[in-house]
């Protein structure tokens, strides 16, 4: 043994435990951060991380640390609230739990959210009720009409219907005489009101006020069917998107547009980015979405409008919202307003065009 490994030796048995702190820290280091790649979205078996750990020549080895066995490294994580672990009949598999400040900021707002569109459902189904209650008082009746049984004096009498007859006759009676009016030279100035205003003046106030009343239902339902038919789950493929992630490969990526080539169990998606071309997992809380500029093609990703493609009109910015024109299916050619920025994308297909950061 050479004099130099005896010193070394020596210096260790002085202060093993300072050596052992240090080691156990560059181990911890170095298994986080295959962890943090590779069981971010998903658990991913400690042995697999552990043989990925180990390929590397530099790597520092168990024997050096505090820890005896993967096992108790792997419990240790579990204690210190740094992964979530699982042992099964395959062994122990571990779960990243992202501690990034700008990821808990992201889920902190989620959170915020979905609590405001279960109010905002609430308020909805309030001021349903209430435009119900409005259209009934109108009729006159206040309440809502109980069937009653039919009854009659004479049972042998039939029973008759009134269908008031077309006016429409009648109309056209009142106009012949104004024909004597002109001349040969001259023609008839048509003074009678377009369809539109000439129904809406026949309506009386009542029925005006009936009518505001069912259409004040009706964007209230839109309203209610938009709110049920949103989902915390957006991802799709062939869409655009920006990578959030300051820390996946060292920020490489980071404010980097892709495109998603596939959707791995609905919060993660496989994505193409546009500069260097390499492919990549990311969860779906590091991804947001691209907006085009105007003129561009998008897509739906959450919503009542869920999966129609459309194309941007305009772009509010101080609303941090869109409006845009369907192009086919079922809405085709409905433009929607106040469309806000997570509920559509940039669509993969689109002509290239200048984004929006």
């Amino acid at each position: 043994m050479s004099e130099s490994h005896q010193r070394q030796m020596s210096m260790f048995t002085e202060n093993s435990g300072a050596f052992m702190d240090e080691f156990s820290k560059e181990f911890e280091a170095g298994m986080m951060e295959i962890i943090a790649r590779k069981a971010r979205s998903h658990r991913c078996s400690a042995n697999v991380i552990y043989r990925e750990y180990i390929s590397d020549r530099n790597h520092f080895h168990m024997n050096s640390t505090i820890w005896e066995t993967l096992t108790d490294f792997v419990m240790y994580l579990g204690r210190t609230g740094k992964c979530e672990v699982d042992e099964t009949e395959k062994g122990w598999f571990v779960t990243y739990i992202d501690r990034d400040p700008e990821t808990l900021r992201r889920l902190e707002a989620r959170a915020k959210r979905e609590r405001s569109e279960l109010d905002s459902e609430e308020k909805h189904q309030r001021d349903l009720e209430r435009q119900v209650k409005i259209a009934r008082s109108l009729e006159g009746g206040g309440q809502p009409p109980a069937p009653t049984e039919l009854k009659r004096a004479d049972p042998s009498e039939k029973v008759a219907f009134g269908i008031p007859a077309s006016s429409k006759p009648a109309a056209a009676k009142a106009k012949l005489p104004s024909c004597a009016l002109f001349s040969a030279d001259e023609a008839p100035v048509d003074t009678a009101p377009s369809s539109a205003s000439a129904s809406s003046s026949a309506l009386p106030a009542g029925a005006k006020s009936r009518t505001s009343g069912i259409q004040a239902l009706i964007a209230e339902d839109m309203k209610r069917k938009e709110a049920s038919a949103r989902s915390k789950y957006w991802l799709r493929t062939d869409i655009v998107v920006k990578v959030m992630n300051k820390t996946l490969r060292d920020g490489k990526y980071y404010k980097q547009k892709g495109v998603i080539e596939k959707v791995v169990e609905r919060d993660a998606a496989h994505v193409r980015m546009n500069a260097s071309g390499d492919l990549i997992k990311v969860d779906q809380m590091d991804l947001e979405t691209v907006i085009p500029s105007e003129g561009g093609r998008v897509v739906f990703v959450n919503g009542a409008f869920r999966g129609e493609r459309a194309r941007l009109l305009s772009i509010n910015v101080d609303r941090f919202c869109v409006s845009v024109k369907i192009d086919g299916g079922q809405h085709a050619g409905r433009v929607v307003d106040g469309v806000e920025y997570e509920d559509v994308c940039k669509s993969a297909d689109a002509s290239s065009s200048s984004v929006r950061e």
